[in-house]
């Protein structure tokens, strides 16, 4: 173990840590969006398998490799692979994914900090007009909404493992629980509620296609950071004493409880305004939901507690939203922060430095690609239609590129580094693991259908965004 590198200074500031890179905006929004479009209780069901058998031996894996070779997925390859050229790529691949990732989820935290300071400034019904997100995204006030949000970032990174991510995880992490279950105990109260809860939790097995379950995996993969480098990086801050088992265990648990939760906030609101919703007409976009529909469904608050508490409750949805985006956005911009360090020899402030004018640049570029500047809107064209720059960093680096990282994770810790060896980092912390059925199951499982499954997905992925097809012919 590197003796001067810095370490969580607790397990649960780790596991804070963790999932608050894994509690995302999607998990807010998205996920209780489709589980009820998708058969409500069945999808949670199918959604729960998924990331007890398929994601966190992905997840262990990920963090064994952190934690054996205590350095960045750069690092962490090349000194696991005996400096193998081959697997170096696959490293590189780790850090420029979460790299560009940062970039377009900048640009989406910039708007939710846009319109949490407008709600508190008393603009909920301006943030509700139908035409006021197209005009906001394309107003130059983003670009100081970045400048803040930028600032908020670089606070917490600059402080460090122990005294940046893991402080600010213990304040924002409770927080964000806080604020979750608040709206939800409101929520409930209102009038229709329960219809939402309804369509959100009482299974539709007929719905279940293989369109479905490929959305569940790919749900469940995406909401747990694997593929971003993120749990690699994180593990390489914790001792040899702790259980990575256990500490997975914790970090999918407490991700996944978030999503269900927030279905209970979501969908009765949602139902309450409106019983005769179609679930089916509900946009499957995150970001339609969070700055179109919802403004809209909070300011309908008015009419039983005036508009002054309808701001409020706006205020502190917003607030949640941030919060999940913040914790994220740290997560995701310590893995190329980390690389700079190690491989750079850059202190962390100069290293920060650099991370701030390359992601800041291709934010604004992405930012602008929203009508601001002609070639950065069509910048190109693909599976059909055309595409702004912004499109592109998520299509290739968020939904293409995540299940080839976890494919590579999987290959190599089972044909390269080998089962012996995972096995002998995750007994480290965990004295029943070795022989036991979870040891067998994690090692079965990555050697075998789980690289398939994920071959099959990146497949998918790149047939559907690039070329309008599909492998399962949906």
């Amino acid at each position: 173990m590197s003796s001067n590198r810095e370490h969580f200074s607790s397990r649960l500031g780790f596991i804070l840590a963790a999932a608050g890179s894994a509690v995302g905006i999607g998990n807010l929004v998205g996920f209780p969006v489709s589980a009820t479009k998708n058969g409500g209780g069945a999808f949670l069901i199918i959604y729960a398998l998924f990331v007890a058998f398929v994601c966190l031996p992905v997840m262990m894996a990920e963090m064994a490799m952190g934690r054996k070779a205590q350095k960045d997925p750069y690092g962490a390859y090349r000194k696991l692979s005996g400096k193998s050229k081959r697997w170096s790529i696959a490293g590189l691949l780790g850090v420029i994914t979460p790299f560009m990732i940062a970039v377009f989820y900048m640009v989406i935290t910039v708007w939710i900090f846009g319109y949490l300071f407008q709600t508190t400034m008393g603009n909920l019904d301006l943030l509700a007009s139908p035409e006021h997100f197209g005009a906001f995204i394309n107003n130059t006030s983003v670009f100081w909404y970045m400048v803040i949000v930028a600032v908020i970032v670089n606070l917490i990174l600059v402080g460090g493992v122990k005294e940046g991510i893991e402080k600010a995880s213990k304040v924002l992490m409770p927080a964000l629980f806080v604020l979750l279950i608040s709206l939800v105990a409101y929520v409930l109260t209102l009038d229709n509620a329960m219809a939402g809860v309804r369509f959100y939790v009482v299974p539709d097995f007929s719905k279940l296609d293989a369109s479905v379950l490929n959305g569940a995996l790919s749900q469940a993969f995406f909401s747990l950071s694997l593929g971003m480098g993120i749990l690699m990086t994180y593990a390489s801050y914790i001792s040899k004493d702790d259980n990575i088992v256990s500490g997975a265990k914790m970090v999918a648990i407490t991700d996944s409880l978030v999503a269900f939760i927030a279905g209970l906030m979501v969908l009765p609101a949602i139902f309450s305004f409106n019983p005769d919703t179609n679930p089916a007409e509900l946009s499957d976009s995150s970001v339609s939901m969070i700055f179109v529909y919802l403004p809209k469904l909070l300011l309908a608050l008015q009419a039983d507690i005036g508009y002054v508490g309808a701001s409020v409750v706006a205020g502190i949805f917003f607030l949640l939203v941030f919060f999940a985006a913040i914790t994220s956005l740290v997560s995701i911009v310590e893995v190329p922060t980390a690389t700079l360090i190690e491989e750079a020899k850059l202190s962390r402030k100069k290293a920060l430095t650099v991370l701030a004018i390359a992601t800041g640049a291709l934010t604004v570029l992405c930012t602008m690609s929203f009508g601001m500047v002609d070639w950065l809107t069509k910048m190109t064209a693909y599976g059909g239609a055309d595409k702004s720059m912004f499109d592109v960093v998520y299509d290739i680096f968020y939904d293409t590129i995540l299940p080839l990282n976890g494919l590579l994770v999987c290959l190599f810790v089972m044909y390269k580094w080998k089962k012996v060896r995972l096995s002998e980092e995750l007994a480290q912390g965990c004295d029943d693991y070795v022989g036991s059925w979870v040891e067998k199951y994690v090692n079965f499982s990555l050697s075998t259908f789980i690289p398939v499954i994920l071959l099959v997905i990146f497949i998918n992925t790149v047939a559907t965004k690039f070329f309008a097809t599909s492998l399962f012919g949906f």
